[in-house]
């Protein structure tokens, strides 16, 4: 089959949230012309995959792309998250980007949409369903935004072996079951396991129904501290307390210590040290419910699942045929190898400082319309890996500091982070004659130098620690 030949200024590859806020971005500051292309029938990435009773964790109002709100700015009155704005669910988010696609970009006239395609590398995809084909001149770049891209249970196989016999799930097809099982094995320690527990809680499920194997301990974010408009100040205060833990901590266990006391950092078990950050947000009375569930294992990953028993790394468990597992173990967000994100004929999406992830993808876009050379704009925003151990979390603000520094010098950059309604600090002028934000505004003056230099030092003395020792692993 002959390719049928396209052209256009950018070919972006992938359309989740990644490749939506990058091109919402070019269209905004620049006047290219965008070629979209995606495997999944319909933009959102993997929200179309999503189990169904999945809620952002952190608030609407900073997700998506800058040019169109998601949500109501309420707050929520209800529920796990009531005090706090809300947090859009699966339906929700699936037709925001539904509403982006054809209400912004598709008839700006500027871009095309290849739903259902794969890319097959050197500027050619092909649709899935008709076998067409097609190759691109690229006139600017490619736009990888998969580089990075995780799995997530929906689509993904279980990392274990599972016995003929063995009733196991991915986590959405719990809010299908017919039967109550005799008890619910939920394997995973990360966000999606989190989510699940709280469902299953929300749903009256009894904690002692519920078996929670946990390879790691994990830090979750106060969700407190990540709101806007009206309790914005409380976000903003939060960095005068990471700064000043920053600036007096003297260890990297001493730090998150520090952190733990204010309630920024939160963790399940009190008395089980966490090793892994993820970034998540959770609530307070999500933590509450998650700790009425008291049958906890924590011997490793799970290498199989038999009839009677769960084998792991570092023990069994019994198991029975009336019990159902929940797969809640895939990998993730990846942590390739770092490259340049800004190179010759392409852009390769990796994060670049700590914190909100579609701020991040549209300052992408921002940089790549109004920067001149791929030098500067590497200069700007050099990539770091997605956090995963405790550590990453010194680095990945160290670097928030050092490229905002950076961005600060560049006007349109400036004034587009002041105004768009994907920075979380963005809206902070209008209440800088809030007292609290009177005060923290003087505690950040007093620690961020301090802080910067002493996250060196707290980095530099966990590199060499012996391996056996190090605190953040």
């Amino acid at each position: 089959m002959v390719d049928e030949e396209l052209e256009t200024d950018y070919l972006v590859v992938g359309a989740g949230a990644a490749g939506m806020a990058f091109t919402d971005a070019l269209l905004t500051h620049s006047d290219a012309t965008v070629t979209m292309v995606d495997r999944r029938y319909a933009p959102g990435g993997h929200w179309i995959d999503a189990y169904p009773y999945v809620r952002l964790h952190q608030p609407s109002a900073f997700y998506g792309v800058s040019s169109v709100p998601l949500g109501q700015d309420a707050l929520d009155v209800a529920g796990t998250n009531a005090g706090y704005y809300e947090l859009a669910g699966a339906d929700e988010i699936r037709a925001y980007f539904a509403q982006v696609m054809h209400r912004r970009f598709l008839p700006c006239g500027r871009v095309r949409y290849f739903p259902g395609s794969e890319y097959l590398g050197e500027n050619r995809f092909v649709s899935r369903l008709t076998q067409e084909s097609w190759k691109v001149r690229v006139r600017r770049k490619l736009v990888d935004t998969t580089y990075l891209e995780g799995s997530i249970p929906a689509t993904s196989a279980p990392p274990f072996e599972v016995a003929d016999g063995v009733r196991c799930i991915p986590a959405g097809e719990i809010a299908r079951i017919r039967e109550r099982p005799e008890r619910f094995v939920v394997i995973g320690a990360g966000k999606t396991a989190l989510d699940t527990c709280v469902w299953l809680l929300e749903q009256d499920v009894p904690a002692s129904s519920i078996r929670w194997i946990k390879p790691r301990e994990a830090w979750w974010l106060n969700r407190r501290f990540h709101q806007p408009h009206a309790l914005l100040p409380d976000l903003y205060r939060s960095i005068a307390i990471q700064l000043e833990a920053m600036a007096q901590a003297t260890s990297v266990q001493d730090l998150f210590a520090r952190l733990e006391t204010e309630a920024f950092f939160l963790r399940i078990d009190p008395g089980v040290a966490p090793t892994m950050l993820h970034g998540a947000v959770i609530s307070e009375a999500e933590l509450g419910l998650l700790r009425r569930i008291e049958n906890v294992v924590r011997l490793g990953h799970v290498r199989r699942i038999a009839r009677d028993e769960i084998v792991l790394d570092e023990g069994r468990v019994p198991t029975s045929e009336g019990s159902v597992h929940v797969h809640c173990a895939a990998r993730g967000l990846s942590r390739h190898p770092l490259r340049p994100i800004f190179e010759p004929g392409r852009v390769t999406v990796q994060p670049f400082m700590w914190g909100f992830a579609c701020y991040q993808f549209a300052m992408l876009g921002v940089v790549e319309a109004t920067v001149q050379s791929d030098e500067e704009k590497n200069r700007l925003c050099p990539p770091i890996a997605y956090w995963d151990a405790n550590t990453d979390y010194l680095s990945a603000f160290l670097a928030s500091l050092a490229n905002g520094r950076a961005q600060a010098a560049y006007p349109a950059l400036a004034n587009w982070a002041k105004d768009t309604r994907l920075n979380p600090l963005g809206g902070i002028a209008h209440y800088r004659d809030a007292p609290s934000v009177i005060d923290a505004r003087e505690r950040i003056k007093r620690a961020g130098a301090a802080a910067a230099g002493n996250l060196v030092q707290l980095l530099k003395a966990n590199t060499a620690q012996p391996r056996g020792t190090r605190q953040a692993h």
